[in-house]
């Protein structure tokens, strides 16, 4: 009678003196604070699939770890991070049929310029990079990039130690382009970051937001994003979200399954399961970040959906830019600019 129910359930017995199998387990590798817990165990709860989610500090430390071969099964991956990896065939490309909730996208997070067809990628993020403002701590409205020069707020002002952005930014406040090549323009970004040095506090990646920093008023001003406001926000009322009117700068967060991971059907699974309507707006309901997944704007908090720090209106995004994949050798250079900033006596915290 046992056995035949079991059988009925669609689950097989083990023989005798067998030892039963254990579930493929999925280790997902991104950024800290960017996976709310249960939805993990709920995937697990489901599928019968264990997750161990690992904090990266950057898109290139996990490209990194990838080409020396170390083995995810699902990695978060900027634009160009993308770009990169799939050019150097070190992502497996996803199965339609077994991602069908790519349907839910919006159309604008389709078929984009690194990835055509989604062919490795799935957006599951979105959001925009701006200033964040203790306004009751500050001179007067903040609306550039370049307020995080003045010299009023030395000692006060805090970036990320994240070179692409950074140094992106830094070109925004000359007036170029986000994703400049020019040597010329990116020797004014270097001289210009150069002018920061001693003055600014570098946080480290790994750190999930800067809000205590901006609640304690230890910081006044910085380079962030909207979860950094809503939660400062929820402690202090002085604290503002602003996109410099030079423009923001935009950033899509992607799921892509490395080509070496062993358990590539699951992983597919997880990443349909990330896009189901209902999932995707409880990440955005938890963590206060943007989805591209049209069909869970129904279930989304309205105030979240309001939020011009989480859903920018579009006259807000007028100069904003997307990261796009750069050269060989611009690559080389940030590296130089990066490294030469960070060795001449900045803060870092963490």
């Amino acid at each position: 009678m046992t056995m035949l129910a079991t059988g009925c359930l669609g689950v097989r017995a083990a023989p005798p003196g067998a030892t039963p199998t254990a579930s493929p387990a999925l280790t997902v590798y991104g950024w800290a604070g960017y996976m709310p817990q249960s939805i993990l165990d709920d995937f697990t709860a489901e599928f019968g699939v264990p997750v161990t989610y690992l904090e990266f500090a950057g898109y290139r430390q996990a490209l990194a770890e990838i080409r020396a071969g170390q083995v995810y099964d699902v990695v978060v991956l900027s634009n160009d991070g993308v770009a990169s990896a799939s050019a150097e065939n070190l992502l497996a490309p996803l199965d339609p049929a077994a991602v069908p909730n790519t349907k839910n996208l919006s159309p604008n997070f389709r078929d984009l310029v690194y990835d055509p067809g989604n062919h490795y990628s799935v957006p599951f993020q979105w959001g925009t990079t701006g200033l964040l403002v203790r306004t009751d701590l500050v001179a007067g409205p903040v609306d550039s990039w370049t307020a995080l020069w003045d010299p009023a707020y030395a000692g006060r002002v805090a970036i990320w130690d994240m070179p692409r952005d950074v140094i992106g930014m830094t070109l925004k406040s000359l007036g170029y382009s986000l994703n400049s090549e020019d040597p010329a323009e990116l020797e004014a970004a270097a001289a210009r970051l150069a002018e920061l040095q001693g003055r600014v506090l570098i946080l480290d990646s790994t750190v999930a937001t800067l809000a205590p920093e901006l609640v304690s008023g230890r910081i006044v001003l910085a380079m962030g994003w909207g979860y950094d406001y809503l939660a400062a926000r929820e402690e202090v009322e002085t604290v503002d979200y602003v996109l410099p009117r030079e423009g923001t700068l935009l950033w899509v967060d992607h799921l892509t399954i490395p080509a070496n991971s062993p358990h590539r059907e699951q992983a597919q699974q997880f990443i349909n399961f990330i896009l189901r309507p209902e999932i995707s707006a409880r990440m955005v309901n938890e963590l206060a970040v943007a989805t591209p997944n049209e069909l869970a704007r129904p279930y989304i908090d309205p105030a979240l959906l309001a939020n011009p720090g989480v859903y920018p209106p579009l006259e807000a995004l007028e100069h904003a830019e997307l990261f796009l994949p750069l050269n060989a050798a611009t690559l080389e250079r940030y590296d130089q600019i990066w490294q030469q900033f960070r060795s001449a006596g900045a803060t870092v915290a963490p």
